[in-house]
């Protein structure tokens, strides 16, 4: 028996599905956009492959590095693609993986028991989207070598060499015709989501190598990510800029109904709800089974030992679901060998099943963990009553909110300047900092579809804020009753309801200096907290004023940086004369609507979230007590000046 039937790995355990012609037509239905988000998709579909060995206790090293042309090359030490010759497809096993969409050893369950990924759909896809693409394979002994032009093999896959190695190296380089908008990747993106990947696999090490720059020392900018605790480093990371309420991470890794599950949570002193949860490293933004059963496991645990307890006697109301997450933050992270995946963006676990195999471990977990330390388990139960208290203030608060739209006039705030037209596919509003700023963009706007809502100073810091303050406070509650929006429902006390909401461009416009930094990071908290629907759904946009306007004679231009600024003034020679816009009060309602409202000149930038988990860590140290990494993450992003979740 050959060495590959040994291992259930062969050229025979690739499966083709279909063919890959309509990739190049229609990228977005592969990757999601050809945008900034679907150029980094690319580097995580290869990734995922190596994860997939990994997941398959072939491989425990990879490594990524983005090349000094912004091409992308992934290595690995697993077993390496196979290169035998595939009966059906009359090509070798490798050229059928690379040129042929659905193919590849996941839809083969002896070779893999669970994958990431788009299941089997992405390293082919990579390659048709790909300028060129190089795979190198170390197998038995063997190099073995193919290049592809836009998905097309150049020539087969040949033998070039012996090697003691085993594993895969894919080099490719992204088609710039099809991702018009850049091709240069960002190493924070990427560096994120492999610190995730090292979190939710561990003892897998993932070295990320910028070989487009050099630090203090002339070596290239490097990064290795490996964890050895896997979700506890995970949670400890995320809550590094929280204050702790218990001593230890709660944690726990085991197998339910032959579905692998691991958890890991712990209690802070903040008001946040910070859940996040996995299949198969596939972050599941809209939640899902697993979360459901992590949530009821929680809850009817922590309430039967909380009644148990006695504590809850004094407490005239009942306790709530919500009232057991209030400063919790935990990560679920599941393996499903065939995942359904629902919702609106594919990130809902659907498979039923998984419900009760979480919320058994969660309950072991958590009921162990309680009788092994009580003085932890008071202190949980403390302030799940305080979170109760707090819900009921809340609950007055938004009803005023609501009560506020209801009853004056319109139920619009009086500062709002709104637009005349009424499809919110049309309109947008400018949430403004200040009276003045306001003023000028109320005279500059269009008032057909351009609506200003000027903020009095700077909005509350949310992440610091009981969550009856934020709708106690006027400035937020003038947010909620301009867009339109409602908060909390019956099951649900923070479900955001947006099927009233007046406009589809909500856009921050603050001053370019640190106070407008810092009041655009306050309202991008509130949004990320409270209204995070609204980011996920794209109607979250920062404008971008210039910095500069550069005059010689009758000859004007503005400038948004330091280097356009000295480059106009280069264009226009000596005499040149600069004017330093130091807040968006100096402009005038023209250049205001020139420079940063017309929507035929203006540049905004659309707020995503590439990582939940990184932004959710963002937030919490950008707005939390510990001074030294704020300043630590403000020195080093300066430079770049912009504010992106």
């Amino acid at each position: 028996m050959s060495e590959e039937a040994k291992q259930g790995y062969s050229a025979d355990s690739i499966q083709a599905l279909e063919g890959m012609e309509h990739v190049r037509m229609r990228p977005s239905m592969y990757i999601g956009d050809v945008g900034v988000r679907g150029l980094h998709h690319l580097v995580y579909e290869v990734l995922d492959n190596s994860i997939d060995e990994a997941l398959a206790g072939h491989c425990d090293l990879i490594s990524v590095d983005i090349n000094e042309d912004n091409s992308i090359t992934v290595r690995d030490n697993g077993r390496g693609i196979p290169v035998g010759l595939h009966k059906k497809e009359g090509v070798s096993a490798l050229e059928v993986v690379m040129t042929k969409i659905g193919a590849g050893g996941k839809f083969d369950k002896d070779s893999y028991k669970v994958s990431g990924g788009l299941h089997g759909v992405g390293v082919s896809c990579v390659n048709a989207l790909s300028d060129h693409l190089h795979a190198i394979v170390y197998r038995d002994g063997k190099v073995w070598e193919q290049e592809y032009e836009r998905g097309k093999a150049i020539y087969p896959a040949k033998c070039t060499g012996d090697t003691t190695q085993n594993g895969t190296t894919v080099t490719f380089t992204p088609d710039k015709s099809i991702f018009q908008q850049t091709t240069e990747y960002n190493y924070d993106t990427l560096a994120s989501r492999m610190r995730e990947l090292a979190y939710l696999n561990k003892g897998i090490r993932i070295t990320l190598t910028d070989k487009r720059k050099k630090d203090d020392k002339d070596e290239f900018i490097k990064e290795l990510f490996h964890s050895e605790e896997g979700l506890k480093e995970f949670v400890k990371y995320l809550d590094s800029s929280r204050n702790p309420i218990i001593a230890h991470v709660i944690s726990m890794e085991g197998e339910k109904n032959n579905i692998p599950v691991e958890v890991a949570m712990t209690y802070n002193d903040s008001y946040a709800e910070n859940l996040h949860s996995y299949v198969n490293n596939i972050n599941t933004h809209e939640g899902g089974t697993h979360l459901s059963g992590f949530r009821r496991g929680l809850t009817s645990t922590l309430k039967k030992y909380a009644d148990n307890s006695g504590l809850l006697d004094k407490l005239k109301f009942e306790i709530a679901g919500d009232d057991f997450r209030e400063g919790l933050t935990a990560i679920i992270s599941v393996k499903v060998q065939e995942p359904q995946f629902e919702g609106q963006t594919k990130t809902k676990l659907g498979n039923r099943e998984v419900t009760s195999a979480v919320s058994q471990a969660v309950s072991e977990m958590v009921e162990n963990y309680l009788e092994e330390n009580p003085n932890d388990a008071k202190i949980i139960i403390q302030k799940v009553i305080l979170a109760a208290q707090a819900r009921h203030a809340a609950k007055k608060a938004r009803e005023m909110v609501q009560r506020k739209t209801v009853m004056s006039i319109g139920g619009l705030p009086g500062k709002l300047s709104d637009c005349s037209e009424t499809d919110p596919a049309e309109c947008e509003i400018y949430l403004v900092e200040g009276d003045s700023a306001g003023g000028t963009a109320k005279q500059g706007r269009d008032r057909n579809f351009q609506a200003i809502l000027p903020l009095r100073g700077k909005i509350l810091n949310v992440e610091k804020a009981m969550q009856h303050k934020v709708f106690e406070n006027e400035e937020i509650r003038n947010i909620f009753t301009a867009l339109g929006v409602t908060i909390g429902t019956e099951e649900d006390s923070k479900a955001l309801n947006l099927t009233k909401l007046r406009y589809h461009k909500v856009v921050i416009m603050c001053d370019a200096d640190v106070d407008g930094s810092h009041i655009s990071t306050l309202i991008l908290t509130f949004f990320f907290r409270y209204m995070r629907e609204l980011i996920e759904q794209g109607y979250v946009y920062i404008a971008a004023p210039p910095l500069y306007l550069v005059k010689k004679g009758a000859k004007k231009q503005y400038a948004w940086n330091d280097d356009q600024r000295d480059t106009i003034m280069g264009q226009f020679g000596d005499g040149s004369k600069i004017q330093r816009y130091k807040g968006l009060g100096e402009m005038n309602a023209e250049q205001l609507w020139d420079t940063t409202m017309n929507p035929e000149n203006r540049t905004m930038r659309r707020v995503t979230i590439d990582s939940m988990s990184e932004a959710d860590h963002v937030f919490s140290m950008l707005m939390g007590d510990e001074v030294p990494p704020r300043r630590e993450f403000i020195e080093k992003n300066a430079v770049y000046a912009n504010i992106d979740a």
